[in-house]
């Protein structure tokens, strides 16, 4: 008789608590499911159940068994469900969480273009500049940019995203242009409240062997604790600021920003998709998640 339905037939007697019951589960008669049972302790060479008129309980090598049996259950359960994902075409509702810059910078526009070519899904943004739980507030996925993240979050890199220093024209006509680190400190600076005052640079391209990094402490009369805050200052020519490439990309293309200090390696930021559970990923979940390395591409 089969194996697998012989132990599925033994975890719903244990489960349910008698055979009549895991027989009526599984659709097949008690005396079907008695049969599936003495095959299984057949094949083992042992007695699993101890069976009565009126009771049933586990034999000791059955109790020894049974974790074995829940498992093989498990990843058979697993292995039908991946397999019935990858072929199935997502569909229905995803609830994706991201900070309000990425959101607005690029995320919004990359969730429309999931959408044109997965039709039968829908996207409900939520934006915010808090860590989100997964759980409670039933998010599929969440984006978070950051250089760590949280000790045993599931995460996958999306890419990594570097930082730029930039300014309006108008502002560089005023102040001028600074050509290495150093001159920054003559230059009012649009500060991020969380990063701290001292701008990290790597060495410029073509610099001779054991570069160092340089670190350049600045000052402004304008800071914030949010990077959409410091962008639209910086595009009204306010200062200099130090900003994640996704939300400058697209000003600079249009000239509205310059990049300074181009020459300079600057840190970059992970770009990390988190969910809450790798099995079972849905298909809509795990689309999005291969979309994304491609868009950000």
């Amino acid at each position: 008789m089969d194996r697998f339905i012989a132990m599925q037939v033994f975890v719903d007697v244990v489960d349910l608590g008698s055979l009549t019951a895991a027989a009526s589960k599984l659709d097949i008669s008690r005396a079907m499911a008695t049969r599936y049972i003495a095959s299984l302790e057949k094949s083992l060479g042992v007695r699993l159940l101890h069976r009565s008129s009126r009771s049933l309980g586990l034999t000791s090598a059955g109790n020894d068994i049974l974790p074995y049996c829940r498992q093989v259950l498990a990843l058979t359960d697993g292995m039908v469900s991946a397999v019935m994902d990858k072929n199935a075409e997502p569909h229905g509702l995803i609830r994706v969480a991201s900070s309000i810059s990425f959101g607005q910078s690029y995320l919004a526009e990359a969730m429309l273009r999931y959408l044109a070519q997965y039709p039968k899904t829908s996207v409900e943004m939520v934006l915010a500049d808090r860590a989100v739980n997964l759980v409670e507030e039933r998010i599929d996925l969440a984006i978070q940019v950051g250089k760590e993240l949280e000790p045993g979050v599931i995460a996958r890199l999306l890419t990594r995203c570097p930082s730029v220093v930039c300014a309006a024209p108008s502002y560089l006509g005023r102040r001028g242009t600074p050509l290495q680190p150093i001159d920054l400190i003559q230059h009012n600076c649009l500060n991020h409240t969380r990063l701290g005052k001292i701008w990290r640079f790597g060495p410029p391209s073509g610099a001779s062997e054991n570069p160092k990094f340089e670190e350049v402490s600045v000052s402004g009369n304008f800071a914030g604790n949010d990077t959409m805050v410091l962008l639209y200052a910086a595009l009204a020519g306010e200062g200099i600021a130090h900003l994640p490439a996704f939300t400058t990309a697209a000003h600079i293309r249009s000239g509205a920003l310059v990049q300074l200090l181009p020459s300079y390696s600057m840190p970059e930021l992970g770009v990390y998709a988190l969910y809450a559970s790798r099995k079972h990923l849905a298909a809509t979940t795990r689309t999005l998640v291969d979309f994304l390395i491609k868009d950000l591409r």
